[in-house]
């Protein structure tokens, strides 16, 4: 490869960011505010910012990358297939989306054997909802607070964190209930069990004060992400199944964030034991490469679209170039047994060197996650749990944290008082210690604002 002069590199990347101010509309923002970093290439769990400075990508982007940057078998396999069948409309079968179809029902739990694609998480959650409501004939759907389905109309208002008020009309059909947060319990539970118990109660009364014959479906993140990775205490998911049972009521579980390996298994649902009526998923299964989710979809969901049609669609449903990189990516995480990676690292250096973290430092709260999949809940005071930043903003501590993972070499995610630690899923031991020292450093900088009272 011939080499690039650095102040060619510079110029490069000083005009992608003059053209992006100048033309790019940019999601959640108030677009004269923002300084979006150039990023000019990627490879593994790293990438290069304008500047070429390389970076520790413990973001994933938005929690996606799953194998990583620029996996040779992958990018490969999208090259071939644009060589081969660049697109195709979706009412024609093609290989690469019957082989996604198949790879990805012998990983999902129980009956959901059958595969709607869509170009990613928030219409697949759409399209749940509207499976569920023609099925059943009702037309409210319960979703819990601190939560996030999607940026598109029903999506947003399926979404129960500061991102929806402005979307929201009150018109969607959505009731919004508390899911289980031992760590800021809407229940003044001391534990799990309690917690647990008294979460599953509310959401029966909220079922039955709402009418059970107008609820057509409980949606749930079997983890919520970006509102917090909260995991739900054992058997949480179980009752929720139970309840759903006892009343007629479709269970769609999200696992856009948490499926392919996120949480340490293909799917969290099937850790828990529990097969819900539709599962969605999209980010992890090719790890973003090229936009793809769906909807698995079990047989009582099924039959009732066997002899009607389903009334929806997609132009670009099942797109080979997508198809192709789930094909790749599935393939290469079971053969390099990258799920199981994702499990150990979060059992042994991960989840053990977030709690040394949390010992040190008086400004976490809480660590809480399991795979590649954690939050360090950051806070003023740890006994009064009063939060650094507040829900759906920021702070001056929440800023000086960003700078500093950056300034140090990581690229992380944040939301709220939260520094999320979700690597890819193919990060290696010694990427994973680096994280956590770095970490360490900001938690130490984050310790010293607060005693100076500079929060």
């Amino acid at each position: 490869m011939t080499e690039v002069p650095a102040e060619s590199l510079l110029d490069a990347a000083a005009r992608t960011y003059e053209l992006d101010r100048r033309h790019v509309f940019h999601s959640w923002s108030a677009q004269a505010e923002i300084t979006p970093m150039v990023i000019t290439r990627a490879e593994g769990s790293y990438v290069w910012d304008g500047a070429g400075n390389r970076l520790l990508d413990f973001s994933s982007q938005l929690v996606n990358t799953n194998i990583g940057h620029q996996h040779p078998d992958v990018v490969e396999a999208i090259v071939e297939q644009a060589r081969t069948l660049a697109t195709v409309a979706p009412q024609h079968a093609n290989d690469r989306r019957s082989e996604a179809a198949r790879l990805i029902s012998e990983r999902t739990p129980g009956d959901l054997n059958r595969i709607f694609f869509t170009n990613g998480g928030a219409d697949a959650n759409e399209h749940a909802v509207r499976m569920a409501r023609l099925s059943t004939g009702r037309p409210k759907v319960l979703t819990r607070y601190r939560s996030y389905h999607g940026g598109t109309q029903t999506a947003i208002n399926l979404t129960g964190d500061p991102r929806r008020w402005a979307n929201d009309k009150a018109d969607a059909g959505v009731v919004h209930f508390f899911g289980p947060y031992l760590y800021r319990s809407h229940f003044h539970a001391s534990s799990e069990a309690e917690e647990c118990e008294r979460a599953l109660a509310h959401l029966e009364q909220v079922i039955e004060l709402e009418g059970p014959q107008t609820v057509a479906a409980v949606l749930l993140e079997s983890i919520p992400g970006t509102a917090g990775i909260m995991l739900p205490p054992p058997g949480y998911l179980a009752g929720v199944r139970a309840l759903c049972d006892r009343y007629g009521i479709v269970l769609v579980l999200d696992e856009v964030m948490t499926g392919f390996g996120r949480a340490g298994s293909w799917f969290v649902a099937e850790d828990e034991g529990v097969v819900p009526d539709l599962l969605t998923f999209a980010k992890g299964v090719n790890s973003g490469y090229v936009p793809l989710g769906g909807v698995a979809i079990g047989e009582r969901i099924a039959d009732h679209f066997a002899h009607r049609p389903y009334p929806g669609g997609l132009t670009y449903s099942g797109h080979p170039l997508a198809c192709a990189a789930a094909v790749a990516a599935i393939t290469v995480m079971e053969r390099d047994g990258v799920v199981d990676n994702a499990r150990r690292i979060g059992e042994e250096v991960l989840g053990p060197g977030l709690a040394a973290l949390a010992a040190r430092h008086r400004c976490v709260g809480e660590v809480r996650g399991r795979g590649v999949f954690w939050a360090v809940e950051l806070v003023a005071d740890q006994v009064t749990r009063e939060p650094v930043a507040p829900t759906g903003g920021g702070s001056p501590v929440m800023a000086e944290a960003v700078r500093a993972c950056k300034e140090l070499g990581m690229l992380p995610f944040t939301n709220s008082n939260r520094i999320h630690m979700v690597p890819p899923c193919t990060v290696t031991d010694d990427e994973a210690r680096e994280g956590l020292r770095i970490l360490g450093e900001v938690l130490g900088r984050v310790d010293d604002l607060l005693v100076k009272g500079d929060g």
